[in-house]
């Protein structure tokens, strides 16, 4: 049964979505630098659940697309949500839903949770590399999809494995302990 949000879940969600955009700010170095937002992403999906996790990652493109600098790179505005690369971030919309319906099949919840994250990863993944193609060749050039996948996808795969990793564990320990309302037993 549906309900409605409480005070209490909404201040869950933007705190998420504050720690999503504290998450898309911290930049790793190395070969190919990488930030925690697929960290914050997963923790908010895996301790809030997918509807109120959703709400967060909703709410952080959508400060993004007016101009907030909560993106990677203190960027915003809709020139950073629809540029080449703007479709990952699009993505992560899907990240949520596809959580909330892979948690419905029967059997042991960690091994739902784990899939739905990957789920929504691959998804991301998807869905940012065919919107990189397609933003890249109105630009005036072209890339197959392999070159964009070497380029956009693969160098992040471990990273993002092990952060969704983290946020996996992290969200089993902290997820007790939030005061959220009643929701499906699986979420």
């Amino acid at each position: 049964m549906k309900h409605r949000i409480t005070v209490r879940e909404m201040v869950y969600a933007a705190a998420f979505t504050a720690v999503l955009a504290v998450c898309s700010w911290v930049s790793i170095p190395g070969p190919v630098p990488f930030t925690l937002q697929t960290f914050a992403i997963a923790a908010a999906i895996t301790m809030l659940g997918a509807r109120l996790g959703g709400l967060a990652v909703t709410t952080w493109i959508l400060l993004g697309a007016v101009g907030v600098p909560v993106f990677s790179n203190f960027n915003g505005g809709a020139g950073a949500l629809f540029g080449v690369t703007g479709g990952y971030i699009l993505g992560f919309l899907l990240a949520a839903p596809l959580y909330g319906l892979v948690l419905r099949l029967p059997g042991k919840k960690i091994v739902w949770q784990a899939a739905g994250l990957l789920t929504g990863l691959i998804a991301m993944y998807a869905f940012g590399t065919a919107w990189y193609v397609v933003a890249y060749a109105r630009g005036g050039g072209e890339i197959g999809v392999m070159a964009a996948l070497a380029k956009c996808v693969i160098p992040f795969v471990l990273p993002d494995l092990a952060k969704l990793t983290l946020a996996l564990i992290v969200g089993r320990i902290l997820r007790p302990h939030l005061r959220l309302q009643a929701q499906t037993s699986r979420s």
